[in-house]
């Protein structure tokens, strides 16, 4: 007997990985049949709600058109009505001919009736023009002109009644919005039938019933499906992790192409419009200096000094570029400094004012940290000096409990306001975030059209203790960041 037991449970023994199937499939199941119990009691209260909903999104569009079509018929009088005095039977007149021609859809009409409860524009239903209707009810009793007339006076609104169609004479349930001119004591509305959002709602909840019905085939369908995905997924997600991994991996490689193309590209566009311009000059020069040495022309030493100076300022311009692309007061002086410098070129080159201020901390950013700040200084100014269109920069870089702030702001056009030909937003935004995020930092950009401030943050990771000095000694008494 113990024999058989022993035999009994063997077979019945689960292996590890029936085991972990049963776990994953088990709350599943569970939680589909409590699914199917509440679906069975909450489906009519939720199919009613969702039927309600859609009644009063219906009603509530309905009034919105109604609203457009009386703006487009106050625009189209205002003009004439806007000029005229109360006693202008001319205007009226030019008025109502205007309200009686605009018609649309099949039933879409505007009326007018004066406070008095005088009709005198209905294109649609012509034998209620010229005829006093005051104390008018729909079949219901519900009050018609004396309320529309109420309405008017008191500023505009909505009334609903029924009325016929003009279209099929049928009567149907109407809602109107009306409007007072007050100067001339008449009221001005249109109005829309609303039997189509009747209809609507009524195929809504014959839809909802159905749906209802069909909901416990799928959950049937459903569970097989997660069940069947369950097992199939365990079999895919090594192969699904590997194909995401390279798939970043190649975006990597050509987000890093990209980039090298685009600083290559940079590069021999400064060398092309500065240098190489500037070094053909010097060409020139030297050899017109050479054909007065050759004639014995005493202005020979004037083109060798325009030769000279033109060198200068080749030399200066490799400086700059050689600074753009790695700046040795970064490395030398530290990030106050290298700011320091860029804010101060910048201004020189583009005229734009441009103010920088550090505050002091006691710890010192790391080598990563202060490449990563510097370029997003450098693509920031680079932004505001193409796009921007400002007056004024201002720069500030501080320390703080949670680590290191760079902080740019212009009183720009915003970057909602600019060309999205010109590629802002883009690129450069992109390559903020993608050095902020190697550090684990966060970026922030808001934008408005009086200017955008960036905020770049460094982690408290990213600064060095005060004994470890990544930085010599700033020669003022502030320490620069």
């Amino acid at each position: 007997m113990t024999k058989l037991w022993a035999t009994i449970h063997e077979r019945l023994a689960l292996t590890y990985r029936q085991k972990i199937f049963l776990l994953t499939t088990l709350p599943l199941v569970l939680a589909v049949a409590a699914i199917a119990a509440v679906v069975t009691v909450q489906s009519r209260q939720l199919a009613e709600r969702e039927i309600r909903e859609l009644e009063a999104q219906l009603i509530a569009a309905k009034r919105a058109e109604l609203k457009n079509y009386l703006s487009l018929a106050r625009t189209a009088i205002g003009s004439i009505y806007g000029n005229a005095a109360p006693d202008d039977e001319e205007a009226k007149l030019k008025v109502t001919q205007m309200l009686s021609a605009m018609i649309y859809g099949q039933d879409g009409f505007f009326f007018v009736y004066d406070y008095d409860g005088n009709n005198l524009v209905s294109p649609r239903q012509t034998f209620l023009i010229g005829k006093n209707w005051k104390g008018l009810e729909d079949l219901n009793g519900v009050p018609v002109v004396d309320t529309i007339l109420e309405t008017a006076r008191s500023g505009g609104g909505y009334h609903a009644y029924d009325w016929a169609k003009p279209s099929t004479r049928e009567t149907a349930r109407m809602v109107v919005y009306v409007i007072g001119l007050q100067d001339w004591k008449w009221a001005l509305g249109t109005g829309i039938f609303i039997d189509d959002v009747l209809s609507t709602v009524a195929a809504a909840e014959a839809d909802t019933q159905a749906r209802i019905q069909k909901t416990f085939v799928y959950i049937v369908l459903i569970t097989i499906l997660a069940l069947t995905g369950v097992f199939v997924a365990g079999l895919l997600l090594n192969l699904r992790e590997r194909r995401l991994a390279d798939a970043k991996l190649r975006a990597l490689t050509e987000r890093i192409i990209d980039t090298q193309e685009e600083e290559r590209g940079r590069v021999a566009r400064e060398l092309h419009d500065s240098i190489s311009q500037i070094l053909v000059g010097v060409r020139y020069m030297l050899e017109l200096a050479r054909k007065r040495l050759l004639t014995g022309d005493p202005k020979a030493p004037e083109s060798l000094n325009k030769g000279i100076a033109g060198l200068t300022e080749a030399i200066h311009e490799v400086r700059r570029i050689s600074a753009d692309l790695r700046p040795g007061v970064l490395d030398d002086l530290g990030l106050g400094p290298a700011l320091k410098s860029l804010v101060d070129e910048f201004s020189r080159r583009t005229g734009i004012k441009a103010d920088f201020k550090t505050v002091v901390f006691s710890n010192r950013l790391d080598k990563d940290a202060k490449i990563a700040l510097y370029r997003i200084a450098q693509e920031a100014l680079t932004n505001v000096e193409r796009h921007a269109d400002a007056r004024s920069v201002y720069i500030e870089v501080f320390g703080h409990r949670m680590g290191a702030t760079l902080r740019i702001t212009d009183d720009g056009v915003g970057i909602a306001a600019r060309d999205p030909r010109e590629g802002v937003g883009g690129l450069g935004l992109r390559n903020m975030q993608e050095r902020i995020d190697q550090l684990k930092g966060t970026l922030r950009v808001l934008s408005s059209e009086n200017g955008t401030i960036i905020e770049a943050s460094v982690p408290l990771t990213h600064m060095l203790s005060p004994e470890t000095k990544s930085e010599p000694p700033a020669p003022k008494p502030r320490k620069s960041a």
